[in-house]
């Protein structure tokens, strides 16, 4: 059976823009409000919620951090073809 995760992430254009809200988040800013007013993706509107998916449906960056990477933490930056990611893993079971 397919290994399933949560994740919830902050897409911007730049790396310079990715650590410094990663310095907001670490000083205590919501991860949520941090994707609604900055990120690129319409998963913004939501806090970054991606919702619930399996090993392969994201780009594989992505993926490498989802499923090998500490729960709860957030990660990053993580560079893709969109940008640059913040990437909280909420799950995985």
């Amino acid at each position: 059976m397919a290994v399933k995760a949560r994740a919830r992430h902050i897409l911007v254009p730049t790396e310079k823009e990715c650590l410094t809200l990663k310095l907001q988040i670490e000083g205590g800013t919501p991860f949520a409000d941090i994707a609604k007013k900055h990120s690129k993706c319409p998963s913004g509107s939501q806090g970054g919620d991606l919702g619930e998916f399996t090993q392969g449906q994201m780009v594989p960056e992505f993926d490498k951090v989802v499923f090998a990477d500490a729960v709860g933490k957030v990660h990053g930056p993580v560079k893709t073809q969109f940008g640059y990611h913040l990437i909280e893993i909420t799950k995985r079971a």
